[in-house]
This record gives C-alpha cells, structure tokens and sequence, in this order.
C-alpha cells in the first residue's frame, strides 16, 4: 500500500510537472465574470467565456502539463453581485484569476476585495483609469481600454480633425462620467470648448431629447460617452434625426465590432470610433477571429475587443503561471510585468509597474455600406495612435506601485 501512495504521487507529480507543488488544488482556475444577460452581452458575455477557452487551448499546459479549468458568472452590471460572486470564488472555489469585467463600478469593487489576496485580476474589459492610479493594485492588470486612453486619444484625433466644439451624452456612472472628464480635459486644454453635456441612466432607450439637446448646441462633434445597448440606441436615434448628414460629427468613445453589427453599416455609416483591437488588422488577428466565429454559439460573429483582451490576457496568465510555477498573484503578476514585446492581437506590447498594458489605439471611421466588400468589413483606418502615447504617462496616474 505504502508503494502504491507513493506510486500515485510520483503520477501526479509527473502529469502535473515541477510546477504543481506551488499550484492550488493543482489546477489553474480562470473565472470568467461578465455580463451575459445585459447590454454587454455581445460585446463581452459568452464570447468572452469561449475566448478564455481558446487560450486555455493555446496554453496547452504551457509545457508542464498544467491544468487549467475556465469558469463564469454573470454580473449582472451590480456591484454587490459582482463582490458576492468573487468572494465565493475566492474563499470556496479556488477560482486562481479574475478576467473581463466590464462595468467600472463592478471592476472597482472587484479590485479592493482582491487587493493583497492570492487571486489575479485581469481587468481586460473595465475601463475606469483609477485601477492603474489613485486605486492601483498590485494584483492587477488592466488590458485594452481605460477612460484616459479612450477619453484623449479620441478627444485629439478628432480636434487634430477640426472637432473643436464638443457636446456630451454620457452614461451617468463611473465609466461615463470618467470618459467625459478625460475628453474635456484635453478639448479645453488644446483651445476647444464643450458646449453642453447630458447624462442618461444605464440602458436608456430613449435618447430623443438628449439628441435634440446636442443638435441644439451647434457642436461640431457629438461624443457618445456610454457603451453597449446605449450607444446602439442613441447612434440609431441620431440616424432618424439626420444628424450625421447635417454636419454634425458622432463619435463613439466605447463602441465594438458586435455594436456597428447590431445597428447595421447604413445606419452607422461615417461614426467615428476608437479601438484597441479589429479583427481584420492583420494576419494574426484574421486567424483568432476566423476561429473565435466557428466556437460554440459563436455561429459566424467576430470577437469584440474586449473579447480579444480576454484571450490576450488570459495566455499571458497562464504563461506566467508556467514561468512562475505558482498561480498566486504575488508571483504571477511580476512576472507578467516583465513582458515587452509583440502581442499577436494588440501589436507592440509592454505591461508597466502600474499594471497598465500599453498597446497601439485606432481611430477608425465605419464604412459606407458600398464600401464594405464581405461579412464584418465595417472600418477603414483613420489614425494609429502609438502605444507610447495612447496611455496616461506613468507618472502622472498617482500609482504607489511606481517606485
């Protein structure tokens, strides 16, 4: 009996690797934490949870034979519900990462109850800056977007345009009221002015008056500070109102792929956008996107940004945990921190002390719909912001990580 234990153990040494000592229940748990059922269902929801699949597949046990398990739960875009899940996932389940995360409020709370505890957060999906300044961590990293980017990279590739005269929508929460405040930083710090802002509830389907508000103003650019079902709504409603054809420019500061599809290329035809990702940039992202289209529910759609920052930052965990030996956030994370380098998705690719992933940002401009060749084919390149100037400078995030 003593040899058979013994027998058994060296088994799963060997099945587990070197690394399997200092890995929990010698599996890598991934928690996939979203909303599948609300607004950003498309943009994040089940297209999420299969992109944390595919880099699971992709890591292929990273050499060592590590296990992975991927798992999820919806948010339901509360906070409450949000803690309660990862509380669960952290004190009984042995979840090792958090990943996605859209909504800043949830993202927030996520970040303080992880803060100095064994679990990852991969915030690949929430967009509040504050997780790499004032409410940095160091368990956390923060991938694709933020308000900072989103807010001044958009603000100046329009103004370098000549949208000088601003007038806001904007989702009245925190990633909102974040995108707002960056974007009118940097209008009235480079000579341009915001005429006027109205703020809307979460899931708002009326945006009747508020377009007429911002028609009124006589902006040049009409920025649509919100996401998901929101900016579907308010750019279909800004359509009927013609104010794209009256001169009046729309830009959507937090728009995907999935959105532009859901509202159709006629009637987002000449909105501009910024992304950190498109599926048909290159080889590399066509070849993701092609096989992210024939997962399981998936049924022909190209992944979202946010889904490709899950995947993104999901392998790059996982390579982490296969370089580190251990799934605890105090090895993984610097370890993560030491990449520079060529990301398959997001380009030339560096993650900072703050946690901040620094990648390229694009302006593009949705097609006209003649211009559009086959399925998906929604945008032409405007500008290329570069990594180093797509991000709030380190040193002005207020981060305590940046020594």
């Amino acid at each position: 009996m003593k040899n058979l234990k013994w027998t058994l153990a060296l088994v799963v040494s060997l099945i587990g690797g070197a690394a399997s000592a200092e890995i929990s229940d010698h599996v890598v748990r991934v928690g996939v934490l979203n909303d599948i059922s609300g607004i950003f269902q498309d943009t994040n929801g089940m297209g999420s949870v299969e992109a944390a699949r595919m880099a699971a597949e992709d890591f292929n046990g990273g050499g060592k034979g590590i296990k992975v398990e991927i798992v999820y739960a919806d948010h339901q875009n509360k906070a409450d519900v949000g803690n309660a899940i990862a509380r669960k996932w952290l004190d009984v389940e042995g979840v090792d990462a958090i990943v996605d995360v859209p909504n800043s409020a949830v993202g927030l709370s996520i970040n303080t109850l992880l803060r100095d505890s064994r679990m990852t957060y991969l915030a690949s999906s929430t967009a509040s800056a504050d997780l790499t300044g004032k409410a940095c961590s160091p368990n956390t990293i923060q991938w694709v977007n933020d308000t900072w980017a989103t807010g001044n990279t958009t603000a100046a590739a329009m103004m370098s345009r000549g949208g000088k005269d601003w007038y806001f929508l904007t989702v009245d929460y925190a990633l909102g009221k974040g995108i707002e405040a960056e974007a009118q930083k940097y209008i009235e710090g480079h000579g341009g002015k915001v005429l006027g802002s109205s703020k809307h509830p979460l899931g708002t389907s009326d945006f009747a008056s508020f377009l007429l508000q911002a028609q009124g103003s006589k902006a040049q650019v009409i920025g649509l500070a919100n996401a998901g079902g929101d900016t579907i709504n308010a750019v279909k409603q800004a359509a009927e109102f013609g104010i794209q054809q009256s001169g009046q420019k729309l830009v959507a500061f937090l728009l995907f792929i999935n959105d532009v599809h859901g509202m159709g290329i006629k009637v987002a035809q000449g909105l501009q956008l910024m992304e950190a990702f498109y599926w048909d940039m290159n080889d590399d992202t066509r070849a993701f996107a092609k096989r992210f289209a024939t997962r399981p529910g998936m049924n022909g759609k190209m992944p979202s940004g946010n889904q490709a920052g899950v995947y993104a930052s999901t392998l790059a965990f996982l390579n982490a945990v296969a370089a580190t030996g251990s799934d605890n956030a105090k090895d993984v994370v610097p370890e993560m921190k030491k990449f520079k380098g060529k990301d398959k998705l997001f380009g030339d690719t560096a993650i900072r002390q703050d946690g901040r992933v620094v990648h390229p940002m694009y302006l593009f401009e949705v097609k006209k719909p003649e211009e559009s060749k086959y399925p998906y084919d929604y945008y032409k390149l405007v500008s290329t912001i570069p990594a180093e100037q797509a991000f709030r400078p380190m040193a002005e995030g207020g981060c305590e990580l940046v020594k």
